[in-house]
């Protein structure tokens, strides 16, 4: 049986056929990729508490989207933050803790990895191009750009990816504390934390860059493998 993955959506306004309306959005890339690995894609709308989704599923990708509210790790909105939907990051919220306790198999991708270290008390740079020390970082606001990461030798991700490799970047956000969680990579240019996991679960991984249009088939892969446990 081909595991079951859940992947979280967001809603937006958008165009279609000769309609322009709100739309539950998930670029087919992250479709595609969990098809590819051999897993089954399903997905989850932001539409309040959906934990009851989690016994139907066998693993969960925490998608990219907008900003995440600043309400959720304690701080006023700055002003580059200006599109968040506090209905979606409960929604988030309540899956990944959800998650956590059933040790589901995970990945947080962009947006995924920023709501999986608020899950567990971290907290966020509101805008990196006014964030001493990582002006610059990189592209965001529809411009993509590239930079190097370097993994921490032992952690789950060096054993899916390597030491060191490129990555794309399209965030003006970053995490700023990632709580609890381990880091597991940093940006090569500036230090921003790129990933993040936890040892004690079967596989629970966010990165900061989008694996999906990178082609870095091996996360999903791998979170497709553990699903199958």
């Amino acid at each position: 049986m081909k595991p079951v993955i859940g992947i979280t959506c967001f809603v937006k306004e958008a165009s279609y056929g000769n309609w322009t309306r709100d739309a539950a959005i998930l670029p087919s890339a992250y479709i595609s990729m969990v098809d590819n690995a051999g897993g089954i894609p399903l997905i989850i709308p932001p539409a309040g508490d959906m934990t009851a989704l989690l016994d139907s599923i066998d693993g969960l990708i925490v998608a990219g989207g907008p900003d995440i509210s600043p309400e959720s790790y304690g701080e006023e909105p700055e002003p580059m933050t200006t599109e968040f939907y506090p209905k979606q990051d409960f929604s988030e919220m309540g899956l990944i803790r959800g998650a956590m306790d059933m040790d589901l198999p995970l990945l947080g991708i962009c947006r995924g990895m920023q709501m999986l270290s608020v899950a567990h008390g971290g907290k966020m740079h509101q805008h990196l191009d006014t964030t001493p020390g990582h002006e610059g970082h990189g592209g965001f606001a529809g411009e993509s750009t590239e930079h190097g990461v370097v993994v921490e030798e032992g952690t789950h991700l060096s054993s899916l990816m390597g030491g060191s490799f490129t990555v794309n970047s399209l965030h003006h956000q970053g995490v700023s504390d990632a709580g609890s969680l381990e880091i597991s990579a940093r940006a090569e240019h500036d230090g921003l934390i790129e990933g993040v996991e936890r040892g004690d679960k079967k596989f629970c991984i966010g990165v900061q860059w989008h694996p999906e249009r990178k082609g870095h088939d091996l996360l999903f892969s791998g979170l497709v493998e553990a699903a199958r446990g």
